[in-house]
């Protein structure tokens, strides 16, 4: 007897059988969406937590009018600002066998389409500042959001560092960070969050002068330079002795140019 007329039909319908299977189990899908993403933030409730969490408020083109609630990592490749307003082009993933304690979806960021700062309308300081007793705390401050490094280097060749050795860029391109170290437990967490109280701008408060100066932070903090202006950096440089210190003090101010928490840093000369 032949075998093969047996065999050859056997093996054939097993491979039909085995692609028809495969075809019928189920795949993730894939597309390309653009999403919307709001200046202001919302909350949501984490699976398996009974706390609320601040999150970013989504809008995608297939959901018009409808802003979802999304955490700040979950899209690959982004990193949200507060404050800002975003119009993205993003890879979603509708998984089709979803973690039990995860979401079903996933997302990873193309392109940013559009960028655009959102704050309400800045107001001009309405007194003349010439001591720190003439700036005006904002409501419910000053409080304990940011921190910055109490100590930084400057040597006479003008390289800058931390006490830890960590060198910073040049005078030009460094920056007084500004963490946020505000503690989630705080009841008033989600709201000292809001425009009303960011860290927009630092009155500068120098020993070298009684002037008091108005500086903008960006997105994480003052300019070195825009604190230490050059007049000031020349003197650390060229006239201090090893060992010896100044003491500068920022006050953070929101939008409105009010004081929202005040910092304190020396500069020592290396």
């Amino acid at each position: 007897m032949n075998m093969n007329k047996f065999v050859i039909p056997f093996l054939l319908i097993t491979a039909f059988l085995a692609v028809g299977c495969s075809d019928d189990e189920p795949k993730d899908v894939v597309n390309e969406i653009k999403m919307s993403i709001s200046a202001e933030t919302g909350t949501y409730i984490p699976w398996g937590s009974d706390t609320p969490v601040e999150c970013m408020l989504v809008m995608s083109e297939d959901n018009p009018g409808v802003w979802e609630p999304l955490g700040f990592n979950s899209i690959k490749w982004f990193t949200y600002e507060r404050g800002h307003e975003y119009y993205l082009s993003v890879e979603r993933t509708i998984l089709a066998n979803p973690p039990m304690d995860a979401p079903d979806r996933t997302y990873s960021l193309l392109s940013i389409l559009q960028d655009r700062i959102v704050t309400e309308p800045e107001i001009p300081v309405d007194k003349e500042i010439n001591s720190e007793e003439d700036i005006e705390y904002y409501d419910m401050c000053p409080f304990n959001k940011y921190a910055i490094e109490k100590e930084i280097i400057v040597n006479e060749n003008g390289e800058i560092s931390y006490a830890d050795g960590h060198s910073l860029p040049s005078y030009d391109n460094a920056r007084i960070w500004l963490e946020c170290i505000l503690d989630k437990a705080d009841p008033n967490w989600l709201k000292f969050n809001k425009t009303p109280y960011m860290a927009i701008y630092s009155f500068v408060l120098s020993p070298l002068t009684d002037e008091i100066r108005l500086v903008r932070n960006e997105s994480s903090g003052p300019m070195f330079k825009e604190v230490i202006p050059e007049s000031e950096f020349a003197h650390i440089t060229q006239s201090m002795k090893p060992g010896e210190e100044l003491r500068y003090a920022l006050i953070l101010a929101n939008v409105y140019k009010k004081g929202l928490q005040k910092l304190e840093f020396t500069i020592k000369k290396q």
